[in-house]
């Protein structure tokens, strides 16, 4: 509540953007202001539900609009890209769904454009605006597991036939939508690996169903990923270091406790926070997201550019490595 407020428009009306707005609105004092979307039905009932003033029936009519501050783009992976890009050039800050693009190459481009304009650029990956991984962030830099040796990661769920994440023309299947959670962490903790090998496996769909990797950085330091469509998951984590451990009590990407073990296991620290549900805490993105523009910051400490390139990097290698690839008729690889 004390992040000063910003005027937002949302470009996309789907899901997620009604969850972000949801969660905003009931946390923050960010204006959500007005919501852009392809047909003015769309536009219209989004904007009726959350209350919000202004309602605009293309994207360009969102982003050029005079007086906002800050774009919020929800719109599918596969228009991330564009939509960014459209946002940037009409001159405003923008905060764009996780992952940020489909490729490295194409988030590199937004990267740059967004420099090059001098405008705020950040990917809502919101996991790492939560007060868990701040304190995760200080129990690393205190040294308190030492040197990490390997990373252990997973995130399933069920999701059924008619959802987006089957459809191969929105670059589905799990890699990016619940593949980025555990990614983004093994690209934190070991940086972008030197080796990766796996398998994945075909849905009838025409999507990557399901897949399990080995990552190895430079020292050899080792980190494992799996991710599946077809069931739910602990999706917990475990991080080993030369001198402890870090283990996840719930869910590693939620908000929830952790708890950091020596290495015999005989004494540990636990970290206690409410354990929360999906997307309950998307509003910590927003408000860090209003400090940073209103300090004249051009990206977010708690999300840094450079920390979502190497998620990307991190992803195109596992691609690379599987063999998946996205087959969209004018999709850009």
């Amino acid at each position: 509540m004390e992040a000063p407020p910003l005027r937002w428009g949302i470009l996309g009306s789907g899901w997620i953007a009604a969850k972000f707005t949801e969660s905003v609105k009931a946390h923050t004092r960010q204006d959500i202001a007005a919501v852009g979307s392809r047909s003015r039905a769309a536009a219209d009932t989004f904007a009726a539900q959350w209350g919000i003033a202004r309602a605009y029936d293309s994207y360009e009519a969102l982003v050029t609009a005079d007086d906002l501050d800050v774009i919020y783009v929800a719109t599918p992976h596969n228009l991330h890209h564009a939509h960014v890009q459209l946002a940037i050039e009409a001159g405003k800050h923008v905060l764009v769904e996780k992952p940020m693009a489909l490729n490295c190459a194409q988030a590199e481009g937004m990267v740059a454009a967004a420099r090059g304009k001098g405008v705020f650029f950040a990917e809502a990956l919101w996991t790492y605006f939560l007060p868990k991984f701040d304190v995760l962030q200080q129990v690393l830099d205190a040294g308190a597991i030492g040197d990490i040796l390997s990373v252990y990661t997973e995130y399933g769920e069920y999701l059924p036939r008619k959802h987006r994440i089957f459809d191969a023309r929105l670059a589905g299947g799990p890699l990016l939508d619940l593949g980025t959670y555990p990614v983004s962490l093994l690209a934190k903790l070991l940086g972008v690996p030197k080796k990766v090998v796996g398998i994945g496996q075909a849905d009838c769909a025409g999507v990557n169903g399901q897949l399990s990797v080995v990552l190895a950085n430079a020292r050899g330091a080792l980190g494992t990923m799996s991710t599946t469509l077809y069931g739910f998951t602990p999706t917990n984590a475990a991080i080993v270091g030369t001198s402890g451990s870090i283990r996840f009590n719930t869910e590693f990407h939620l908000p929830g406790s952790f708890e950091v073990w020596s290495l015999d296991g005989s004494a540990r620290l636990q970290y206690d926070e409410p354990r929360g549900g999906h997307f309950e805490g998307l509003y910590y993105e927003a408000a860090a997201v209003a400090w940073a523009i209103s300090e004249g910051q051009l990206e977010s400490i708690w999300r840094p550019l450079d920390a979502s390139l190497a998620t990307m990097e991190t992803l195109d290698a596992i691609r690379n490595a599987i063999g998946i690839s996205f087959t969209e008729a004018g999709l850009t690889e």
